[in-house]
């Protein structure tokens, strides 16, 4: 079983910016179960975190504001 291995501010800036997962998960075009398991902590898919990133209307550059290296 995958590990948790990074913590991650997606769920508190989605929340933030008041947008559901649902809607997340549609617009990044990965399903809310893998949204799901990202919040949580679990790692993903350099793309996912792409697909996510600019889904939130994000730049690249700003990935670390949503996927901190450091965690």
């Amino acid at each position: 079983m995958t590990e948790k291995t990074k913590q991650n501010k997606l769920k508190d800036y989605r929340e933030q910016h008041l947008i559901s997962k649902t809607e997340l998960a549609r617009n990044a075009e990965i399903s809310l179960v893998t949204l799901d398991r990202i919040e949580k902590g679990f790692d993903c898919r350099l793309s996912t975190k792409r697909k996510i990133i600019e889904a939130l209307g994000l730049h690249l550059d700003d990935k670390d504001e949503i996927f901190p290296e450091n965690s």
